[in-house]
């Protein structure tokens, strides 16, 4: 029985879309929050090694030959790529002037007890010590021009602020300072940790762009289609129905096997 392996092979990658589309689906109302995607392919042994003759052994030979030689009871499906989808979320306006909604590849980089972090979630607040915050409650850093400086954290006279579109905050009195709004060259080797939170690899990745704009009392909306991640699941947990089914028939044909094997 080992061509199982082909369709449980296939029930555990569909397992793991149905879990990705379902987080996706849960996460549809969380500010700033992008979307999984799993891609799959199926892996054949003949594909990788080529399309030469197969060796056929010079005898009366079964198709059972025929499979161990072509290397197709050893096929299955893969998970062959993880990634987050990066488009842009819808602005909504919340009337709440410590909402920060970005337009743009940019993301609010914060300080973390795990070191710097990087967010979409523009959810602010202040602290008691007057600091800009997350909601989580971690420091917002202040922008620098060389990113292996020692970052600071913004800390507010007053609670009477606003922020103009390239993130410098303001107060009666003037400038007090800048949130620190990081772009990268490949946004594919962010890492997701979880409450909105990305990890950098590295600060090669870091670009000097600023095309990033700031809007200040509104929040970028999560950008998963709920409608169509819904049909998505639908689809991949009939898929998965349809695969658990294929398991059982080969596993009755093994029980009727055996029967018939015990009776001689």
């Amino acid at each position: 029985m080992k061509d199982l392996w082909v369709p449980l092979s296939a029930a555990i990658a569909r397992q793991q879309q149905v879990e990705t589309i379902a987080n996706n689906v849960a996460n549809a109302n969380t500010p700033g929050f992008k979307k999984d995607q799993l891609t799959f392919k199926e892996y054949i042994i003949s594909q990788n090694q080529g399309g030469g003759d197969i060796d056929l052994p010079n005898k009366t030979w079964s198709p059972e030959d025929f499979y161990r030689n072509h290397g197709n009871e050893k096929a299955y499906v893969k998970l062959d790529g993880h990634f987050t989808n990066f488009a842009q979320g819808d602005l909504s306006p919340t009337s709440n002037p410590l909402d920060l909604g970005l337009r743009g590849k940019g993301f609010i980089e914060v300080l973390t007890p795990q070191g710097l972090r990087y967010t979409r979630k523009g959810s602010l607040s202040i602290s008691n010590e007057g600091r800009l915050i997350t909601d989580q409650g971690f420091p917002i850093v202040k922008s620098r021009n060389n990113f292996e400086q020692k970052p600071e954290f913004i800390v507010v006279p007053n609670r009477m602020i606003s922020i103009n579109g390239e993130g410098q905050i303001f107060d009666n009195n003037g400038p007090v300072s800048e949130i620190s709004i990081v772009e990268f060259k490949d946004m594919n080797a962010l890492h997701k940790e979880g409450e909105g939170l990305f990890i950098n690899p590295s600060l090669d990745n870091i670009t000097n762009s600023k095309n990033t704009s700031v809007h200040q009392g509104f929040l970028e909306q999560s950008n998963v289609n709920v409608v169509q991640e819904m049909a998505e699941l639908i689809k991949a947990s009939r898929n998965f129905e349809s695969i658990q089914n294929v398991i059982k028939t080969y596993d009755s044909i093994a029980n009727k096997a055996n029967n018939t094997l015990l009776r001689f």
